[in-house]
């Protein structure tokens, strides 16, 4: 299973925020950290603020914040929400599968990707940014240092 590029993105800008420390930066610089088109993070940062996850200010002394439920946030709610509760295959699909209505393939790989979520489940955003991501991320966020 291959997560969606706004999935990856989504979790990677709210790993990036969970180590803020304070900060708040723009999506302009989240997306320059991340290495990923502006529009891109744009879109991102939109449907993560629309769920709560995040707080976003415009203007000056604005930016993006993680916001306490995005901080307790579980990975694998937000990988369903932004991969959507659809099947690994489509098997109804146009022309649809000759084998949906005896194939057992279908009903083992929704075993395995619920398998994938219950995994994730348990695990919130503040989780996964402990030792040794965090420390990766803040030099992320740094950016290169002066002179290099």
């Amino acid at each position: 299973m291959r997560l969606l590029r706004s999935t990856d993105l989504a979790l990677r800008v709210l790993m990036r925020l969970a180590v803020a420390a304070g900060a708040t930066p723009t999506t302009r610089q989240v997306a320059a950290d991340m290495g990923v088109p502006y529009t891109h993070a744009t879109k991102v940062v939109a449907e993560l603020q629309h769920l709560g996850l995040i707080d976003a200010r415009r203007g000056r002394g604005g930016g993006l914040a993680l916001s306490e439920k995005g901080r307790t946030a579980s990975v694998g709610a937000v990988v369903r929400t932004f991969e959507g509760e659809g099947d690994v295959v489509d098997c109804e699909g146009t022309p649809g599968c000759p084998l949906r209505s005896g194939c057992l393939l279908r009903g083992a790989l929704r075993r395995a990707q619920e398998a994938f979520f219950a995994t994730l489940d348990p695990l919130t955003i503040a989780d996964i940014v402990t030792e040794p991501t965090g420390p990766l991320l803040l030099g992320i966020a740094r950016g290169p240092a002066e002179g290099d």
